[in-house]
């Protein structure tokens, strides 16, 4: 039996197709299971805050423990002048973070693994930080390219670095999360192909393997989201601050 590691990353259309103005517009298995990421962190955070109570109820400390991470890393990455922008934050981490989550149960749908998914996050924070950096500086947010101390022979090719630097920063904050999920998920699917091709007797290292692998896999479900929203917090900063 030959199973395609890749088929599990085939997006395709649910119900009827939907065509608006020459655009598909069809709802798919990644709009299905972004639709189940965001119903469960909506139930999470409903019942986390319904009743609030000295001791906490796990999933009352799960909500808080969430606030506590978020509300921290945007004080110490990009201070309180960031802290107007928590909502978004926090929705990205916990975005990400279910979509990860939610494409580790069986027979799921990882819709980070979509490039399209996680290049449209990270744009929509490279366009949106670019425009608070240059609401609140002006055309001094210019000055984010010229670093201080550059002797002046350097300052041109600095500033072109620096350029392409910051134009690569959607590219690379989507690309980080895609390749992780993909290149994840695909050898979780090569392990479980060879547990199946081997059999019983023979597939019980490629099952250590695949058990081992599903354990770091949720491990970095969780570091990439988080990556996800401190880099986020990161360029927050730098468009708040004019650090450079």
């Amino acid at each position: 039996m030959v199973l395609n590691p890749m088929h599990q990353f085939e997006v395709y259309k649910i119900g009827p197709e939907i065509n608006i103005g020459g655009i598909n517009l069809s709802f798919t298995n990644a709009s299905f299971f972004m639709a189940i990421s965001a119903i469960l962190i909506l139930s999470l955070l409903f019942f986390g805050t319904k009743k609030k109570s000295l001791i906490p109820s796990k999933i009352q400390l799960i909500t808080e423990m969430s606030y506590a991470l978020i509300a921290k890393m945007i004080n110490d990455t990009a201070g309180s002048s960031a802290k107007a922008f928590f909502p978004f934050v926090f929705t990205l981490f916990m975005f990400v973070l279910f979509c990860n989550m939610v494409g580790m149960l069986p027979y799921s749908f990882t819709v980070t693994s979509q490039i399209i998914v996680t290049f449209v996050l990270a744009a929509t924070i490279f366009i949106g930080v670019t425009i608070i950096g240059f609401i609140k500086h002006g055309i001094k947010y210019l000055e984010l390219f010229v670093p201080k101390g550059v002797p002046i022979v350097l300052l041109p090719l600095i500033i072109v670095i620096e350029i392409i630097s910051y134009l690569a920063r959607p590219v690379s904050l989507s690309v980080r999360l895609f390749a992780n999920m993909l290149a994840g998920h695909t050898m979780l699917k090569v392990f479980g192909g060879f547990v199946i091709s081997l059999g019983l007797l023979g597939g019980w290292l490629p099952l250590s393997f695949a058990v081992a692998l599903t354990g770091l896999e949720i491990l970095v479900a969780f570091l990439q989201a988080y990556v996800f929203a401190i880099l986020t917090c990161i360029y927050l900063n730098d468009a708040l601050n004019l650090h450079h």
